[in-house]
C-alpha cells in the first residue's frame, strides 16, 4: 500500500508531539503539581498515529484507553493546551478539570470518553456505530482496548453484537503484554489474541504495534472492509509499555531487562530511520519538529499552571442522573 508522504511525516510528527507531551506529564506528576493518577503510553505511540491517519474526518473512536489517549486527541487536533490543564485539574481542561487521565473525550472531534470501567468502550463502541448505520451514514467507529479487556463480559457483549448486526467498527487491541500487572498469556488459554475473534465470525490479523506503517495499513483495509457494509474487523497491535500500569508501579511482576529490550524497539525512532532511509525527511526537518513539539509543550504546561481550578459551586454541573 502507497502512503503519500505528507501522511508519513504527519504520523512521525503525532508520534513526537505525543512523546513530548507525556515526558512533560510525567515530570508534572513527579513533582506533584498531576493530581490522582497518571497512566502513560510511551512506547505504544505507532498505534494510534497509524490508526488515526487512516481516518476520515467523519468517522469517530468509540472508545479510547487510560493508556493512550493522550496520543488519539493529539492526533485528532485537541490542543495541548486543554489537554494539560485537564491533567492539572483545572477549569480550561477538556474535561473542565474534572475527568483527569481516565476520562479523555471530545465529542466535537468524535472522540467518545475512555473509562475507568475496563471494558466498557467495547459495548460503547457498537452502539456509535449503530447510530451511523441507523443513520445511512458512511461513518466507521473505532474502538481502542488494551489486551486485558480480552477478558471481560462487555468485550463478549459488544463484539458479538458488532459481529451479529455487521456494525461498522475497527476492533483495536493494544497488545503491551499486561493488563494491569498481569501477563495477558497467563490469564488466557491463547498463545494468538486473533484466536479470540474466530468465535465472532469476524476477521483479525496481528501486526506490529511499533510500527506505524503496519498499523495504518492494517486499520486502512478494516476501515475499508466496514465502510463497505461487511462488518467489524480486529486488529491486534502487538507492543510494549515503558512504564508501569500507573506512575509509581513497582513492576515486580516483570523482568527489568524486558524494558530495555522494549526501548530497543521505539516505534519513533523506527518510523524516524524509514524515512530518512526514504529520502522524505532530514536531519535538519526531524530537529525542527522535535523543537516544535518541545515548543508547544512548554506552552501547554504554562497554560496549566496559570489556569484556576473550577470553583465549588461547579461541583454538580456536568453531572446527569
Amino acid at each position: 500500500m502507497e502512503i503519500e508522504k505528507g501522511k508519513l511525516i504527519w504520523m512521525y510528527q503525532t508520534m513526537v508531539r505525543h512523546r513530548e507531551f507525556e515526558n512533560a506529564v510525567l515530570e508534572g506528576f513527579e513533582d506533584g503539581k498531576i493530581p490522582g493518577f497518571a497512566h502513560l503510553g510511551q512506547g505504544q505511540e505507532a498505534i494510534g498515529a497509524g490508526a488515526i491517519a487512516a481516518m476520515r474526518d467523519c468517522d469517530y473512536i468509540g472508545s479510547s484507553t487510560h493508556r493512550t489517549a493522550h496520543g488519539h486527541l493529539i492526533a485528532r487536533g485537541e490542543p495541548m493546551n486543554s489537554m494539560m490543564a485537564e491533567l492539572y485539574g483545572k477549569k480550561t481542561g477538556t474535561m473542565k478539570g474534572k475527568g483527569g487521565c481516565m476520562h479523555f473525550a471530545n465529542v466535537g472531534l468524535r472522540i467518545f470518553p475512555c473509562d475507568g470501567m475496563l471494558g466498557t468502550g467495547c459495548d460503547y463502541a457498537p452502539g456509535v456505530a449503530l447510530s451511523s448505520k441507523l443513520r445511512g451514514k458512511d461513518e466507521v467507529t473505532l474502538s481502542f482496548f488494551g489486551d486485558g479487556v480480552l477478558n471481560t463480559g462487555c468485550f463478549h457483549e459488544g463484539v458479538n453484537l458488532a459481529s451479529a448486526w455487521k456494525l461498522p467498527v475497527v476492533l483495536i487491541c493494544e497488545n503491551n503484554k499486561y493488563g494491569d500487572t498481569t501477563s495477558i498469556y497467563d490469564a488466557t488459554n491463547l498463545s494468538e489474541l486473533t484466536d479470540r475473534a474466530v468465535g465472532y465470525g469476524i476477521p483479525a490479523v496481528s501486526v506490529d504495534g511499533n510500527d506505524a506503517i503496519a498499523v495504518y495499513e492494517a486499520v486502512s483495509e478494516a476501515i475499508e472492509r466496514a465502510r463497505n457494509g461487511h462488518g467489524p474487523s480486529f486488529v491486534e497491535c502487538k507492543t510494549c509499555r515503558w512504564r508501569g500500569h500507573f506512575e509509581g508501579d513497582p513492576q515486580l511482576y516483570r523482568p527489568a531487562k524486558e524494558v530495555e529490550e522494549c526501548k530497543k524497539k521505539d516505534p519513533i525512532m523506527r518510523l524516524q530511520k524509514k524515512l530518512l532511509s526514504m529520502g522524505i525527511i532530514t536531519d535538519a526537518a526531524i530537529e525542527k519538529i522535535q523543537q516544535s513539539a518541545a515548543d508547544e509543550v512548554r506552552k501547554a504546561v504554562a497554560f496549566a499552571e496559570e489556569s484556576e481550578f473550577p470553583g465549588s459551586e461547579e461541583l454538580l454541573t456536568d453531572i446527569y442522573a
